[in-house]
């Protein structure tokens, strides 16, 4: 009953930040004057495509950058960084609180876990500043391809997931170890780089259902964009022409791929996985090959 009360509690938190955001953002679009249905179909079919990208666990900040040079959706660069984090939000709030519902997850892994990503990224601000992004990059890459071979071999020799089905959190070494994960993750998630992916492996290597991934990455995004997006939209770093069109086009986006989530076979899902981890092991890779800007 406990448990069923906290679930209840962080459902209202995230439903209190999503009703607040949208205060929020059409305040300021009111006083910085800005047509709301200005380029909005545009932005719709980006929020639409990267949402559903990220609901399934590829990520949006990527897809939506190559979208918007596309697109030519921005005029100046320097408010994509906080462009992204503000359209993304309220679609992350929708996700989680979707997760939340339809995956079951112990309160004593989920907690854990988020409040240890949210500590990494309030830690790596200040940490990860002079980082070599590039070489962390590049080292992320390869650790994520040798975790997707070890889950596909994992997958051929041993393809029996009833066990894991009904496994839906971490205890002992295994938590202690996922807390490390998220806290590692929190801190990279500061420099752009995602959680979702390196969770997705985590959990699945750990023998749970990798479907409690979903609410534990999700929650992580969502706490973390949350304190981000205000951030920027208070210092005047968002571009507001078609944010409202990706607002709406993301979270149908996310209904639409949640639903897709949640109804897949756990075998198909795990070998899902292993493709969005090698994909991802690749976008890292190529990007590592680019020259770093000086900071």
């Amino acid at each position: 009953m406990t448990e069923h009360y906290v679930l209840v509690a962080l459902q209202g938190l995230l439903i209190v930040a999503l009703i607040g955001m949208t205060i929020l953002y059409i305040f300021r679009m009111r006083a910085d004057r800005t047509n709301p249905f200005e380029r909005f179909w545009t932005g719709f079919v980006i929020g639409l495509i990267t949402d559903f990208g990220d609901t399934i666990g590829i990520g949006s900040f990527a897809t939506t950058t190559t979208l918007f040079k596309m697109t030519k959706f921005m005029d100046d660069d320097r408010k994509l960084p906080g462009t992204m984090n503000a359209a993304h939000a309220i679609p992350v709030f929708v996700e989680a609180l979707f997760f939340l519902t339809s995956v079951k997850i112990e309160l004593t892994t989920l907690i854990p876990m988020t409040l240890s990503a949210v500590i990494g990224a309030t830690v790596g601000t200040r940490l990860t500043v002079n980082w070599p992004t590039r070489k962390i990059q590049r080292a992320l890459s390869v650790a994520l391809s040798i975790a997707a071979l070890f889950m596909l071999i994992k997958l051929l020799t041993n393809p029996g997931h009833a066990e894991s089905m009904a496994v839906h959190g971490l205890h002992g070494w295994l938590l202690v170890i996922g807390l490390t994960v998220n806290f590692a993750l929190g801190i990279l998630m500061t420099m752009g780089l995602g959680n979702y992916t390196p969770e997705l492996i985590f959990f699945s290597l750990a023998g749970v259902n990798p479907l409690i991934a979903f609410p534990v990455m999700m929650m992580d995004a969502a706490m973390i964009m949350l304190t981000a997006a205000i951030s920027f939209v208070r210092t005047g770093r968002v571009e507001w022409r078609g944010l409202p069109g990706i607002v709406i086009g993301g979270v149908i986006g996310v209904v639409l791929a949640a639903k897709l989530v949640t109804g897949l076979n756990i075998t198909v899902l795990s070998y899902f996985i292993v493709v969005i981890a090698l994909w991802t092991a690749y976008g890292l890779f190529k990007d590592s090959q680019k020259p770093e800007f000086n900071k």
